[in-house]
């Protein structure tokens, strides 16, 4: 399956929701998996972005409604890269 690497940063909602209720990190990962996706690893982290995520999803379509429906909430944006793994990249180049 498709991996997908997501860079979210927070709205200043998004933060007080973050805040007051850390474990709703959690439960937006179960939300991904109801749309079909899998958070396959997340890093809180310094600089631009506020969470790293590595998300495995069926196609291109699954991960922008993914991004669609959690943007729309008003509490996080995203920047999202399709990611190839560099041994299948090499493959492809050969």
């Amino acid at each position: 399956m498709p991996i997908y690497i997501m860079f979210s940063t927070l709205t200043n909602e998004g933060r007080a929701t973050i805040k007051k209720n850390p474990e709703r990190i959690k439960e937006v990962d179960k939300e991904i998996e109801k749309m079909g996706a899998k958070v396959l690893a997340q890093y809180a982290v310094l600089g631009l972005y506020d969470f790293i995520n590595i998300v495995e999803a069926p196609s291109n379509e699954a991960i922008a409604k993914v991004s669609i429906e959690l943007g729309a909430r008003g509490t996080v944006q995203f920047v999202t890269l399709a990611a190839i793994p560099v041994f299948e990249f090499i493959e492809k180049m050969e």
